[in-house]
């Protein structure tokens, strides 16, 4: 089977697609630096799969460490991750972002091509719609971005889409996906960000152990069904589902492809709110807040490119995305 590089695999969803390949029988490598996650999510991996895994604990920016990777290993694609994912953060640190993300991936482009590796699926976003797309997103939209975060992803497609016109030889998956929620069914892994969560569901789920006092709900005011804002919210695990789906797709095919990964509905801020708490079986606490600048009313996928190309639609109910999400949380209200 081939052996696939899945950078920042101890990651939220890095880790679900880890073990999406191996039950798929692929051989992995991970590349992780614990900036935004921990060991345990790799020893949770093998609980899950009964397989072992090649790891390195190895940071982008250091080259000679990518290299080292390639050099003692067969790699015949590289899933890329690895990355900074703060709206807010990129913000107020747009050099650390653009640094880490963008030269993290030309640093692991120059082991690929001197390894001769020409195969990848990047973990790009729906930020890269911008906006002022109209809704769903289709992926021949044009592209644009709000933030240094959102660049970064934009940035990077770029790069890829130039590697490729250089050599053609060269498969590129761009997979935009929408709102990630939900964790593995075991409950063994899951969303487990340091610090106060930057999204809603980990939030909410905070909340519900108790460790935030309530959720702020940015607007309840916009064009919406409730007034509250609209996103695409899809499992986890449908997300690693599409992952290996590109992976079979570039080990077959040459050329570049932006897919989107979501469901192709939308659900509201109180949507996932009242979900949580049928799974939780609790009311939990909000309170209304201003809307943050650059939020938009509502966006979500047209999926009919990934179903085409990959032969891949999600699965999951918002139900169960939810339960599935308060059964980690309660296993593990202290994160892995």
């Amino acid at each position: 089977m081939p052996n696939i590089l899945v950078t920042g695999g101890a990651g939220f969803i890095g880790s679900h697609t880890c073990v999406a390949l191996l039950e798929a029988g692929y051989d992995i490598i991970v590349a992780d630096n614990f900036s935004n996650s921990k060991p345990e999510a790799l020893n949770r991996i093998k609980t899950i799969t009964g397989k072992d895994l090649k790891f390195y604990k190895t940071d982008l920016l250091e080259l000679e460490a990518v290299e080292k990777i390639f050099a003692e290993n067969k790699i015949d694609a590289v899933i890329h991750f690895a990355g900074y994912k703060a709206v807010g953060e990129s913000v107020a640190q747009p050099v650390k972002y653009y640094h880490n993300n963008i030269t993290g991936t030309l640093m692991l482009i120059k082991a690929m091509q001197k390894y001769g590796c020409k195969k990848i699926v990047f973990s790009s976003s729906a930020t890269v719609y911008g906006p002022v797309n109209p809704i769903p997103y289709v992926e021949d939209m044009p592209t644009s971005a709000t933030n240094p975060y959102g660049y970064t992803k934009l940035f990077i497609e770029q790069i890829l889409k130039d590697v490729y016109t250089s050599d053609n030889e060269w498969s590129v998956s761009l997979l935009r996906y929408f709102n990630p929620i939900g964790a593995h069914p075991s409950g063994l892994i899951g969303e487990d960000p340091n610090g106060i969560p930057n999204n809603l569901l980990p939030y909410i789920c905070q909340v519900a152990v108790g460790k935030l006092e309530r959720l702020g709900v940015f607007g309840d005011d916009y064009d919406t069904p409730d007034g509250t804002g609209v996103r695409d919210y899809i499992h986890v695990c449908d997300l690693a589902d599409g992952h290996l789906c590109a992976v079979k797709y570039v080990l077959k095919h040459k050329g570049v492809e932006a897919v989107n990964l979501g469901t192709g509905k939308g659900s509201s801020v109180f949507d996932v709110l009242h979900s949580f708490e049928k799974a939780c079986g609790k009311q939990l606490p909000y309170k209304v807040l201003p809307r943050r600048p650059g939020d938009l009313p509502a966006y979500y996928a047209k999926t009919d490119k990934a179903k085409e190309l990959f032969g891949w639609e999600a699965k999951y109910s918002l139900d169960e995305m939810t339960a599935h999400s308060w059964n980690f949380i309660s296993k593990n209200p202290n994160g892995l």
